[in-house]
Order: C-alpha cells, then structure tokens, then sequence
C-alpha cells in the first residue's frame, strides 16, 4: 500500500467527497484506512458507573483506501504516487522512497 499513517488525503469518493484529512491508522490486509473527521459513525456508549449518563460517541470509521488520493506536500495537489529506488555507484540498492508522479518530488 503506498499510503501511510499521517499523510494528508483528499477523498474522491463518498459523501465526504472533496474533503481533506489526516490518516489515523492503515489497515494494509483489507486495504483501509481511517482518516480524522471522515466518514464518522455514532456509537452509543452504556453508563460505566450507577450515577453516570449514557453517551454518544462519534468515532471514525474506515473507507477503503481507493477512495482518496495523496495530497504532495510540494506542490498541494491530489497526485498519484510512485516509487523511486536509490542506487549507489556500485549498483546497489541503498533506499526506496515515495515520489509524486506530477512534480517528481519525494514524499517523506
């Protein structure tokens, strides 16, 4: 999966649709993910002591992670995202990293 946890993301898709958020959590087996603010759910949570009231709770559920796009911090644009393999002068592998398929810019 080329997404990670605290990238920003446009979603694409869904009733959220043209908002922006930061990614909580990957779930790389199921290819989900959870975004802060995106995609919110109400949980009812019981009272936990004799005195106390009930509560509504409204936790980020997780979409799937074809439904948005990475925002590249370079150039503030939804890109696609590439992988860019670095090579020393023996031809060795020293590192894999992320690049913005528009401006060619890394990703950290």
């Amino acid at each position: 999966m080329k997404l990670k946890k605290g990238d920003t993301v446009l979603i694409i898709k869904g009733k959220d649709r043209t908002k922006k958020g930061k990614i909580l959590k990957v779930f790389t087996a199921e290819s989900k993910i959870i975004v802060e603010g995106i995609n919110l759910r109400k949980k009812h949570a019981k009272a936990r002591r004799a005195g106390q009231k009930g509560q509504i709770i409204e936790i980020s559920a997780p979409i799937s992670a074809a439904n948005v796009k990475l925002l590249c911090p370079k150039c503030a644009l939804p890109a696609r995202i590439g992988f860019k393999v670095a090579v020393n002068d023996e031809g060795q592998k020293v590192g894999k990293f992320r690049i913005c398929k528009k401006c060619k810019a890394e990703i950290s």
